[in-house]
């Protein structure tokens, strides 16, 4: 008998079904030689502290570095403290009987680091030593199903990916634990979360803010001028090259054009230019494109690649590759003639020719190769499931389409002793261009037939007033660029893609880790940028400086962990590095207490009735540290002051204040009090006598 383990059930159904596994059981399908039973994601977990016998946050308990790490069960928070979940463990029950009485384990989990982990963490626990062997594919059909089981690994194949999984979860119980007790005792108040890769993640975002914030701007002043276009009534505009920062200066220039009737074109430039094919989609790539296109967030993207993967649609998700196989190229041309007959696509299929190589490169895939339909036909899909799965088509198009190429006139013309330029372009081959049949955002004008030395009319002249700009906030496209590449600035694809390496957290991961900076209440969404809130902010004041909010050493780290994949570095060597950068955190955030200053007082704490309020910079806070109940100072654009926090602690209500802000803009007057939960809340003024007073949560 062997035993299969998938990652979830409905993995496990598709594998069952292909194995003639039919008889359900409890926690299992049974039949034709077969038992296929499932994980739901992690089932087991390195245990917290307390397996340890470390109870609750103390100095003298820091920094906390088991010598072997204990696995348990995966734990649930109830209101006693952490307990083992009792689904995972009766699954675990399940599995282990299986395993036992199965002469060969098939290890069918994600192909990927964090399936591996899923399963070799579960064999450890349970003390298995059955003999196992890896089903390794990317895309869900039955014909690769079945072509991996008629393939399949040796289990030991994939000891290195295991040990680097095994590193990565380990760094992060190490740098996660001992950070979030060592800033929260130092603290003395609340509970404060760091991580190894959520807080420089929170850094960055945090960076950009008060870059944003404290920029001043400055005037810019550029001239235009234009003439006539191609067309009758057309009218084409130049700029100047120069542009100004002095109104006066601009305003003399601005004077000696107007009063000019032709200006002369002193220079035509003539270029080839060709925009190489977009490559595939990998994970970050789809998910930065469907956020900024469509507004989804990172987690979201994943969740409906994974849906239209268990549907058989795509091929596997989480992949880092933009690149495919040769083996897997010699099927793109029936891939894509499974589009022929598509409404959205079909007319393009019919005529882009032979698939080109550009996303072809055995030596750029890692463990998945780029994203692919499968060329199943998708039925009844959603409406997000649809935007997510034709992106991935839109893309493959583009990328085994021919170069867009154009040729591009740059032009040159004085006019008033200034300087103006403008750029032009006629395509020549539309190439992967016309898959959308878009417009680009900077799209050149098609310019008349001029020559160097031509005298042309003008027709007109402006002076416009502009202001420098800032860096925008976030988006979670932008942080997922700057996680990639270290928060460094490329615009290139290709350095892009050579820097990915050194980045933060990996395509699997990072829509979690921002996922858990928004579960923290450290950053919000405010359209599609990423505002960090007055705690995140807070976190950021005070570990900004320190190695735990180091983008460039987190990245490192991420570089030893695939260096351990490929054998260029041995666990213990990268254990050892993270115990003493652990050890070296949690004695830097040990010594930032004087950064937590407060003032005590007298006002107890309306909750919980056990604390004194503490008075902060930017909040105010239980000082018992089950409660820390937090009363945030910044309202609607206003800071409250300790006479307004008092009366509120006090009193249960402020009196009417004056100078709120609406996110229309516009100014309001109200009281604030608590809700139930003890959020504080807005009462409106009655407007009319007698009137009920109106709250509003905030």
């Amino acid at each position: 008998m062997k035993t299969i383990l998938a990652e979830k059930p409905s993995v496990a159904r598709e594998i069952a079904r292909i194995v003639g596994a039919t008889q359900r059981q409890e926690g299992y399908l049974t039949g034709n030689g077969y038992n296929v039973t499932w994980a739901f994601g992690h089932l087991v977990m390195p245990a917290l502290p307390d397996g340890y016998g470390i109870e609750g946050f103390h100095r003298d308990n820091l920094p906390i570095i088991p010598p072997v790490f204990t696995l348990v069960p995966r734990q649930e928070k109830t209101d006693k403290g952490y307990k083992p979940d009792s689904g995972v463990v009766a699954q675990i029950k399940i599995i282990a009987k299986l395993f036992k009485e199965s002469d060969r384990i098939i290890v069918a989990t994600d192909a990927g680091r964090e399936g591996e982990l899923i399963f070799r963490y579960l064999y450890e626990y349970i003390g298995c030593t059955t003999p196992f062997d890896r089903l390794w594919i990317s895309s869900l059909t039955d014909k690769a199903i079945r072509e991996g089981l008629e393939q399949l690994k040796c289990g030991a194949e994939y000891d290195k990916l295991y040990y680097a999984a095994k590193a990565r979860s380990e760094a992060d119980w190490l740098v996660g634990i001992n950070a979030t007790q060592a800033i929260t005792v130092a603290a003395g108040r609340g509970t404060y979360s760091l991580g190894r890769v959520q807080t420089p993640t929170l850094a960055m975002v945090c960076e950009r803010f008060w870059e944003n914030k404290r920029f001043v701007p400055e005037p810019v002043f550029q001239l235009h001028l234009s003439t006539d276009g191609v067309a009758d009534g057309e009218i084409v505009k130049l700029s100047s090259v120069e542009k100004w920062k002095e109104k006066p200066t601009a305003e003399t220039a601005y004077g000696a054009v107007k009063g000019c009737e032709t200006f002369a074109v002193t220079r035509m430039e003539c270029k080839e230019a060709v925009q190489e094919a977009p490559l595939l989609y990998d994970l970050t790539t789809l998910q930065k494109e469907a956020n900024t296109k469509h507004g989804f967030s990172a987690e979201q993207t994943l969740s409906l690649a994974q849906k239209l993967y268990e549907a058989k649609l795509i091929t596997y998700p989480r992949t880092g590759s933009r690149y495919i196989s040769e083996d897997v190229f010699a099927e793109v041309p029936a891939l894509l003639a499974t589009l022929k007959n598509c409404p959205t696509w079909g007319s393009y299929v019919a005529i882009m020719g032979s698939p080109t190589r550009r996303s072809v490169d055995d030596t750029k895939i890692t463990d998945h190769h780029a994203l692919l339909i499968t060329g199943m036909k998708p039925k009844n899909l959603d409406t997000d499931d649809r935007i997510i799965y034709d992106m991935i088509v839109g893309r493959m198009l583009e990328a085994f389409s021919e170069k867009c190429i154009k040729d591009v006139t740059t032009v040159r013309a004085t006019c008033g002793g200034v300087e103006f330029t403008i750029k032009g372009a006629v395509v020549k081959q539309a190439g992967w261009r016309a898959v959308y049949r878009e417009p680009e955002d900077d799209q050149e004008v098609t310019l008349p037939v001029w020559n160097e030395g031509d005298k042309l009319p003008v027709r007109g002249c402006s002076l416009t007033e502009g202001k420098t700009k800032p860096k925008p906030l976030h988006t979670e496209a932008s942080l997922l660029s700057a996680m990639q590449t270290c928060g460094k600035e490329v615009e290139d694809e290709e350095l892009r893609l050579s820097l990915k390496e050194c980045g933060i957290g990996t395509p699997a991961t990072r829509a979690s880790i921002i996922e858990t900076l928004f579960k923290r209440e450290y950053m919000v969404r405010q359209k599609k940028s990423l505002v960090p809130t007055e705690k995140g902010l807070s976190i950021y004041s005070v570990v900004k400086a320190m190695r735990i909010a180091d983008v460039a050493m987190t990245g490192e780290w991420e570089t030893a962990l695939a260096k351990i994949e490929n054998g260029g570095m041995s666990a213990e060597t990268f254990r050892k590095g993270i115990e003493v950068y652990a050890s070296q955190i949690t004695s830097e955030l040990l010594t930032c207490d004087k950064l937590f200053s407060h003032k005590d007082t007298e006002c107890q704490c309306p909750k919980c009735g056990k604390g004194a309020m503490q008075f902060y910079g930017k909040v105010v806070r239980c000082s018992n540290p089950d409660c820390a109940l937090p009363v945030f100072r910044q309202k609607a654009g206003k800071t409250l002051t300790n006479s307004d926090i008092t009366e509120l602690l006090t009193k249960g209500e402020t009196g009417v204040i004056k100078g709120f802000n609406s996110k229309a803009g516009k100014a309001f007057s109200a009281s604030i009090t608590f809700d139930a939960d003890f959020n504080t809340v807005f009462v409106f003024p009655d407007v009319k006598k007698g009137g009920n007073s109106k709250r509003k949560k905030k």
